[in-house]
């Protein structure tokens, strides 16, 4: 029997499978920076405030002077934002700001409640400001759905990376933000998350793989684990002897070694795979519980509390033009991401 289960063309966002609920793969040609850290060039012919048009090879989304998502509640679930180009700027409902990327890792378990804005400031001027991010939301256990909110910032050099080099000298690298694979093991995740389980044997890994390069991706250790292998740059690859020739998600019978042979160009990949949860999922927009009283209930509690309210002066935060990427909890002292 093929290791392969099932193959479809990426769309937006990536079809996903339990216990992910979404993965949005941003890649965005922003153009030189104006004064106030937006394009600079005309948005006319855009949707402002809800641009996903990808005109010109970026979309402004929910933002009016500077792309991103303005302030937004989410409950019952966590998001994973590795960003891979350009900065994102974090601000929330619990007073805690940062700004984060080249490599660096948010993530976010938004439980019982949070508000956040997630922009991005654009501040080369002269010259293109190019964004990639993967944003991905990880289901939480019914037990947890209810949790405080927790914030957590893994840095681009706390984050590892294993190179693999095949009997040609050809490398393929990992970057490995959750998951032990050989030597590498990454920071721990949230406590309250599916991933800190050790029988959730969950792993979000981004592979870069050098032309012709060869690699075994290895087998999960769960019996019952789920595996989603996106291959989103790059001409062509063999999985498990069976041709791919378009960018694809493709889900993997997650028991089996399976041989990733590359063609003649760099290719990358996303890996997302984890135990199912195996739960009722009723999903309301940026709420994730388990039935529709729940999520009725959700509502009504944004509503009479808007999960604490937002104590920032701008309904769209950016954190000035100093590059420097930072976190800081509210009443607490700037810490930087060099430590």
């Amino acid at each position: 029997m093929s290791a392969i289960l099932q193959v479809q063309p990426l769309g937006f966002p990536w079809a996903t499978i339990d216990p992910f609920l979404f993965c949005a793969y941003h890649d965005d040609a922003y153009p030189s920076a104006n004064a106030q850290m937006g394009p600079a060039t005309s948005l006319a012919g855009r949707a402002i405030g809800q641009d996903f048009s990808r005109k010109d090879g970026w979309s402004m989304y929910h933002g009016e002077t500077v792309p991103g998502f303005p302030p937004h509640p989410h409950r019952g679930f966590e998001t994973v934002t590795i960003v891979r180009q350009g900065l994102v700027d974090h601000a929330d409902s619990l007073g805690a700001s940062a700004r984060y990327g080249a490599g660096d890792v948010q993530w976010l378990t938004t439980g019982h409640g949070i508000v956040h804005a997630e922009m991005f400031p654009l501040l080369r001027q002269g010259e293109p400001n190019p964004l990639e991010l993967f944003q991905i939301w990880l289901n939480l256990p019914a037990r947890n759905k209810m949790v405080d909110p927790h914030f957590t910032m893994f840095w681009q050099h706390q984050v590892p990376r294993t190179t693999f080099t095949d009997a040609a000298g050809l490398a393929t690298e990992v970057l490995v933000t959750a998951g032990n694979l050989a030597d590498a093991t990454p920071p721990a995740p949230p406590p309250d998350s599916w991933a800190a389980q050790p029988e959730a044997d969950v792993a979000i890994w981004t592979i870069t793989m050098a032309p012709g390069a060869r690699w075994t991706l290895p087998a999960a250790k769960g019996a019952d684990t789920q595996r989603q292998l996106y291959f989103f740059k790059g001409q062509s690859v063999q999985v498990a002897g069976q041709a791919v020739s378009s960018h694809a998600a493709i889900t993997l019978d997650a028991g089996v070694d399976v041989a990733l042979v590359n063609g003649p160009l760099a290719s990358e990949f996303l890996l997302l795979q984890g135990r199912p949860l195996g739960e009722p999922v009723a999903q309301y927009g940026p709420f994730v519980m388990n039935t529709r009283a729940e999520i009725e209930q959700a509502m009504a509690d944004y509503r009479r509390t808007q999960f604490g309210g937002w104590p920032w002066g701008d309904d769209a935060p950016v954190h000035g033009r100093d590059p420097a990427r930072f976190t800081q909890m509210v009443g607490a002292e700037k810490v930087l991401a060099g430590g």
